[in-house]
């Protein structure tokens, strides 16, 4: 991968992370409609980090108070006192699920990432997820609602989208959503519970390279992945709030469908 295709990879994965369009299966399919050489697993998952530059930036404030609630309730043995508090525990026991089966599965969920047909199939699912989301979740259940049997379902829909072409945030987002809970409260604990999951999954990979003397390699293009995706997915979650406002989930599921679709035909084509 030269450096140009890293960037350009960097500004799709930071674009399409937060956004419920699977950052995982865009990596994939990016490089294969163009014929590029296929990203390495650890750059696709440490370029994701990038993405949680964005999370922290943009939800600073919120992250500060939660990170601060939580020790001064160890402190006062009143680990529950605050919401806030309250919603960094949840935030813990929604990415058991993910951890456990990632650590458990990790090979098998590697090798899906060299399938773009079968990418490209599994959007399917996360537009059908979507589609249920928008069309059976009553939107009604606000953040300071969610409750512990909330945090573990959520948790599983994040353990779900493990497999590429299946998107993290639009598998949690759908998963609250169908819990009740609007479009906006949905979104804000999908990225917080992003945090975790995706720093453990990014000092796996980094161990990786370091233990397979690849890191010097691969870190010029990493570098340009990292910081292109940092900015693209910082703005990504500032638009994404706004129009979840006022919008439906709809035109992403469209948007997989579609994806998944021209996915498909390309291949038989190519097989043809």
């Amino acid at each position: 991968m030269d450096l140009l295709q890293a960037l350009i990879l960097g500004i799709v994965q930071g674009a399409t992370e937060y956004i419920p369009v699977s950052s995982s299966a865009h990596l994939v399919l990016v490089p294969w409609l163009l014929g590029w050489p296929r990203a390495t697993f650890e750059y696709e998952v440490l370029v994701q980090l990038g993405t949680l530059v964005g999370v922290f930036v943009f939800f600073w404030s919120d992250i500060v108070a939660i990170v601060q609630a939580v020790l001064v309730g160890l402190v006062q043995r009143r680990p529950l006192g605050t919401f806030e508090a309250k919603l960094g525990w949840l935030v813990v026991v929604s990415t058991i699920p993910a951890v456990v089966l990632g650590l458990l599965f990790k090979d098998y969920f590697e090798a899906a990432f060299a399938a773009p047909v079968l990418v490209g199939g599994l959007l399917i699912l996360t537009a059908l997820l979507l589609i249920v989301a928008e069309r059976f979740g009553s939107r009604l259940r606000q953040l300071d609602k969610l409750g512990w049997l909330d945090a573990v379902i959520i948790g599983f829909w994040q353990a779900a989208a493990i497999l590429p072409g299946i998107s993290r945030s639009g598998a949690t987002i759908s998963g609250a959503v169908l819990k009740g809970f609007d479009r906006t409260s949905a979104a804000r604990f999908s990225f917080l519970m992003s945090i975790p999951v995706m720093l453990g999954a990014g000092g796996v990979a980094a161990l990786d390279l370091v233990k397979g003397g690849t890191l010097a390699a691969q870190l010029p293009s990493i570098t340009i992945g990292f910081i292109a995706a940092a900015i693209s997915g910082y703005l990504c979650i500032k638009w994404l709030l706004g129009y979840l406002q006022r919008h439906s989930l709809y035109v992403f599921a469209a948007y997989c469908a579609g994806l998944s679709i021209l996915t498909i035909l390309i291949a038989l084509l190519r097989n043809g």
